[in-house]
């Protein structure tokens, strides 16, 4: 059987750790590396009690040499890091970033967008952007893969079957998600200190939020650059994971509820990871939280031609870990679904 020898930068982060849960019990992969920071040295399962059964490395600090033992690189790690790896990869590596480094097409968009300057921009183009149900053969030739982010996961995977057939108006899409505190990292204790994270709401990046980049980026790849006019709004809620986005779309054409169902089955027919639930059920965060499901919901409104979609992801999972070796099995021919069971 194939083993791949992996290495985890970033191993005791909220991601890291579900990454961790995952590739342990994944029978194509060996865990050679776990790396991080402020934790060199220790047991992963300081962090989580789970792993005292399991034999892991320690967590050791990440230095260039370790690259040599190893197949996969997972970067679990602050934006700029995974850009840094990018370059000193050697030529059996394959790195899959769960953060933003490589998700944007430009290095001028990306300092746009996240206000520091691209430390590996001749990468950029080397690399792919892979939501895994619509990956296709290329990215097995890619070295450097991008997983998008949690809430464009949660929202390009509703939404790209029905722009592709032009079935809504690119004018008038409005997108609300919210999001478990587990998506600000673990300095999210510190950063909302005094500010009752655990029995309130808060809207924020009102109209700015990072992830607009990436989501308007991937609907104009399909549109050729027409104007689209989407409104973002995210929020933090008091639940530690989950996210649940609500998109407001208004038909064109005369197409129905039923259209619109009907097209996002057909897209996902074959796909194990998004389930499309019956017109007008009210999905939850709870019907998703620990697996690699994205669940999709279309509701009907007062309006004849403005609909509602539900989607609902595990942002920590399906936003992240998951989705990553998602991404690794398509990329080194395994089955999508192993070690996601």
């Amino acid at each position: 059987m194939t083993k791949l020898n992996v290495l985890i930068a970033g191993s005791t982060g909220y991601i890291g750790i579900e990454l961790v849960k995952i590739l342990s019990k994944h029978k194509n992969v060996e865990i050679k590396y776990l790396c991080g920071n402020s934790s060199v040295g220790k047991s992963i399962s300081h962090f989580d009690k789970s792993f005292n059964s399991k034999k892991l490395p320690k967590i050791v600090k990440f230095k260039k040499n370790l690259l040599k033992d190893v197949d996969v690189i997972f970067t679990a790690l602050p934006n700029g890091q995974a850009q840094d790896i990018s370059k000193i990869m050697i030529k059996d590596n394959v790195l899959i970033d769960i953060a933003a480094d490589f998700r944007l097409d430009s290095s001028n968009y990306y300092f746009k967008w996240y206000k520091q300057k691209h430390r590996a921009p001749q990468n950029i183009n080397k690399s792919i952007y892979s939501l895994p149900e619509f990956a296709n053969d290329k990215i097995k030739k890619y070295k450097i893969i991008s997983c998008p982010g949690c809430y464009p996961t949660s929202i390009l995977l509703p939404l790209i079957p029905i722009i592709k057939k032009k079935m809504i108006n690119l004018k008038n899409i409005v997108i609300d998600s919210k999001s478990g505190y587990s998506g600000a990292g673990r300095s999210v204790h510190k950063k909302y200190k005094n500010k009752n994270l655990y029995q309130s709401i808060k809207a924020y990046g009102v109209g700015f939020h990072r992830h607009n980049s990436e989501i308007e980026q991937e609907i104009k790849k399909i549109i050729n650059n027409k104007k689209l006019y989407l409104t973002f709004t995210p929020h933090l809620s008091p639940m530690f994971k989950g996210i649940l986005s609500t998109i407001y779309i208004e038909t064109k054409n005369k197409y129905n509820l039923h259209d619109i169902n009907n097209e996002i089955i057909k897209t996902f027919k074959n796909k194990k990871f998004v389930r499309i639930k019956k017109p007008n059920t009210y999905i939850s965060t709870n019907d998703v939280i620990n697996t690699n499901f994205c669940d999709i919901s279309i509701c009907k409104t007062k309006f004849k031609n403005r609909f509602v979609i539900l989607s609902a992801i595990d942002n920590l999972i399906k936003g992240g870990s998951g989705q990553a070796v998602q991404n690794m099995n398509i990329r080194f021919n395994l089955p999508e679904n192993r070690g996601l069971q």
